[in-house]
């Protein structure tokens, strides 16, 4: 509704002449209102009228109050309209009536108006709530609706195994990849939790060293990403899978190319086709350190291309 429409009252009786104190004080208290002299009347006039609440009488002839409520409540369109009986039966049954067909409220004949006015007035505070909640509910579906669908597409687009895992070891989010890796190490139901020692590495002070476990010629590593703080209360953890380097073999002939022992290790793992980042993992270094080894790498070899560095230690290896 525009903050700027006055709120309308539509006041359904077949003797609107005695309504007339009400009529005035309604509107003297800033509303607009409407009077339909029959149940048939008020049908005709919600359509372009569209009032915020219905004063309907009972006893009308031909169509009655009961009636006519009912028929409103069966339209979608006024289905949530407050509607309140004005009424000088006091029944009990007929109450429970009017409360069957839709009512919200009885207001008793006599009519006074400041009880009408206050009436009115709560039911109209209740109804722009009710209004308000369920545009905040439609408004958090949409967006639920929304991160779930951005999840997905994240989940399924994302080439890096990457996870976000809670320091007891719940996992919040894990990439498409990260979950095939995870549960080929610990069955179906991995990408859930962590499993305990993981969650225990994770919960600890000395993050920054990578957690690893080893199995059938691989090593799972668990690292903390560049970007992880370490503080709050979720954690952004990359998972990386390497094939173990055979028992055979061994980067010491790198050492007669004249590198130091890390070097020949950094440049033996290059000759595999393992990346910088990937090193790092595997030797357990800062991927600036890395870095520096490769340079220093082609710098003692005289090459100029990481390729090429591979290239002369596959001929070392390969004697």
């Amino acid at each position: 509704m525009s903050p700027h429409r006055r709120q309308t009252i539509l006041i359904v009786d077949d003797v609107p002449a005695n309504l007339g104190v009400l009529l005035d004080f309604l509107g003297d208290a800033g509303y607009e209102v409407l009077v339909a002299e029959s149940g048939t009347s008020a049908l005709e006039q919600v359509s372009y009228a569209r009032p915020d609440i219905i004063l309907l009488d009972v006893l009308m002839p031909g169509l009655d109050g009961f009636e006519t409520c009912r028929r409103l409540q069966a339209d979608p369109k006024w289905k949530d309209t407050p509607i309140l009986f004005l009424s000088a039966l006091s029944e009990g049954v007929d109450k429970v009536r009017g409360f069957e067909n839709g009512a919200v409220d009885f207001i008793s004949k006599p009519l006074h108006p400041q009880e009408v006015l206050a009436r009115v007035r709560a039911h109209l505070q209740i109804r722009a709530l009710q209004v308000d909640l369920a545009e905040q509910n439609e408004r958090l579906r949409d967006e639920i609706a929304l991160r779930t669908e951005a999840e997905l597409e994240l989940r399924e687009s994302l080439d890096r195994a990457v996870l976000v895992a809670a320091s007891g070891g719940e996992i919040h989010f894990c990439s498409r990849v990260a979950q095939g890796i995870l549960e080929r190490w610990f069955g179906p139901d991995s990408a859930r939790r962590l499993p305990a020692e993981a969650a225990a590495w994770l919960a600890g002070s000395r993050t920054q060293e990578p957690w690893k476990r080893e199995r059938g010629g691989l090593q799972l590593t668990l690292r903390t990403a560049a970007s992880d703080s370490g503080s709050g209360h979720a954690r952004l953890l990359l998972v990386d899978e390497f094939p173990l380097a055979p028992a055979a073999a061994s980067p010491a002939p790198l050492l007669a190319l004249g590198l130091t022992q890390r070097e020949a290790e950094v440049l033996y793992w290059i000759a595999q086709g393992k990346t910088s980042p990937e090193i790092a993992v595997i030797v357990s270094a800062a991927p600036n350190t890395i870095k520096k080894h490769v340079g220093n790498i082609l710098l003692k070899l005289g090459v100029e291309t990481r390729l090429a560095a591979a290239l002369k230690a596959t001929e070392v290896l390969a004697r």
